[in-house]
C-alpha cells in the first residue's frame, strides 16, 4: 500500500525531541513524598513502576490512577509540575541530538510541525523556553489545550484542525517514544506511526501498539518520510 504524502507530523516532547535522563521519575518522586508515600517502601515501589508502564499518558489521568480521589490526584499532580519545572529550570534538560534540525528539515520541506506533551501548559512552556524551542514548530499542545492526553486522539486531531495542513487524516505522522504514542496515532487514522529508540519503550512494546516504523531516534524521521514520498 502507497504511503500517502505526509503533510501534519505530530511530534512528542519528552523522550523523542527532548532527553527525559530520569527526571519523570525524580519529579514523580517529590510528587509522591509530598502525598505522604515513603521513598523506598513497596508503595512507592508499585507507584513508580505504574508511571513507567504509563509514559506519555497524560500526568493527570496516572495520579487518578495512583491516588484515587480527585483533590489528591490534583495536588500530586501540581507537586509533580513544580518539581518537573525546577529541574527543568535548573537545566537537566537537554534536546535529543538532532531534534532541532529534524523539525526545521520538515517544515522547510513544507509539512507542518506540532510538539505534543502529556504535561500541563505550564510545564511544556517551561521545556520549551529552556530550549529557546518556542516559534521552532508550527504549534505546541497539551492535553488541556485538545480536550484528554494520550492515549486518546485528540491532540492528534486538535493538530489536525488548528494547523489546517492536511485534508486527510491518513496525510499524518505521530511520532514518539512510548506505546500510548503509537495506540494514539492508531486511533486518530494516522497512516505513519514511528516509535524512536531514545525513551521509555522498546521496539517490542511499539509495534505491538501499532508502530509503522522504529527508529533509532527522531533525527532519521525526515528520511523516513522522503522516503515515503518517491
Amino acid at each position: 500500500m502507497t504511503t500517502p504524502d505526509i503533510k501534519l507530523i505530530v511530534l512528542d516532547m519528552a523522550g523523542t525531541t527532548v532527553a527525559d535522563d530520569g527526571l519523570v521519575e525524580q519529579a514523580f518522586a517529590a510528587a509522591a513524598e509530598r502525598l505522604g508515600v515513603e521513598p523506598g517502601s513497596d508503595d512507592h515501589a508499585k507507584k513508580l513502576d505504574y508511571v513507567r508502564r504509563t509514559m506519555g499518558e497524560s500526568k493527570i489521568t496516572v495520579f487518578r490512577a495512583l491516588f484515587g480521589d480527585e483533590d489528591r490526584a490534583q495536588l500530586a499532580n501540581s507537586a509533580f509540575e513544580a518539581a518537573y519545572g525546577e529541574l527543568v529550570g535548573g537545566g537537566a534538560l537537554a534536546p535529543i541530538t538532532g531534534a532541532r534540525e529534524a523539525v526545521e528539515k520538515l517544515r522547510a520541506d513544507g509539512r507542518a510541525v506540532v510538539l505534543t506533551t502529556g504535561f500541563a501548559r505550564v510545564t511544556q512552556d517551561a521545556i520549551l523556553d529552556a530550549l529557546g524551542w518556542h516559534g521552532l514548530a508550527d504549534l505546541t499542545l497539551c492535553p488541556a489545550d485538545a480536550g484528554r492526553g494520550r492515549p486518546y486522539p485528540d491532540m492528534v486531531l486538535a493538530a489536525l484542525l488548528r494547523t489546517g495542513a492536511a485534508d486527510d487524516v491518513r496525510e499524518i505522522a505521530v511520532v514518539g517514544d512510548t506505546a500510548y504514542d503509537m495506540l494514539t496515532g492508531l486511533r486518530a487514522g494516522a497512516s505513519v506511526r514511528a516509535g524512536v529508540l531514545t525513551g521509555a519503550h522498546g521496539a517490542d512494546a511499539l509495534r505491538e501498539a501499532g508502530a509503522t516504523d522504529v527508529l533509532g531516534s527522531v533525527a532519521e524521521l525526515p528520511g523516513l518520510l522522503a522516503r515515503a514520498a518517491v
